[in-house]
């Protein structure tokens, strides 16, 4: 690949909570040319996320963002919105990142942040909605992808797909089933964002 070619890329910073099983997923994807884009970094509030050291396994420039407590959202986003701004980033990524980001960082970039979701929203917005699903003995579950907005779990939708709830699930069977479907939708949406205007 010429430099020209891969300056063509989007370069894409991805936010992390966790274990980072959507992050691979979308690295998958690049590494086999599903997804045309650059992962260029992956960004964490939680220093012992299993995500990082998979991302730094990956060669990919890694961030800690450690959020304070009691100090407003604005000041512990700081980091992260700096680091992005100076990484040149086009596409921020949240994959099971669990802060709720303030007005003021989605403001400074429009239209350029993607979340997932696992339920068809606005159906079971939150933090426990495979759960909460399970509670409301509803007939599915599902995954959602969106642009974010300044409301939690809200935005322009730009793919949706439905999870049955079956027979005796648990939270944890309907969960990999949903992540299952999470994992394979996640890097296609991105490449008809990325490249097809959707």
């Amino acid at each position: 690949m010429t430099e020209r070619e891969a300056q063509k890329k989007p370069r894409v910073a991805i936010l992390i909570s966790g274990t980072g099983s959507n992050m691979l997923a979308i690295i998958e994807a690049c590494k086999s040319s599903a997804l045309d884009a650059e992962i260029a970094l992956v960004v964490s509030d939680n220093p012992n996320a299993p995500g990082l050291a998979k991302a730094r396994d990956a060669g990919i420039e890694t961030v800690s963002a450690v959020y304070e407590r009691g100090v407003p959202r604005e000041k512990n986003e700081r980091l992260i919105a700096e680091t992005i701004k100076n990484k040149k980033i086009d596409w921020i990524v949240l994959a099971g990142f669990m802060k709720i980001l303030s007005a003021d960082f989605v403001k400074q970039f429009p239209g350029r942040i993607v979340n997932i979701h696992p339920s068809m929203l606005p159906a079971f917005p939150g933090a426990h909605a495979i759960r909460d699903a399970l509670e409301a003995q509803a007939d599915c579950a599902g995954v959602t992808i969106h642009i974010v907005d300044e409301f939690v779990d809200h935005g322009p939708i730009l793919a949706q797909e439905e999870v049955p709830i079956q027979p005796g699930d648990t939270e944890e069977s309907l969960a990999e089933r949903v992540h299952a479907v999470e994992h394979r939708l996640y890097p296609k949406t991105l490449q008809q964002l990325f490249h097809e205007d959707i």
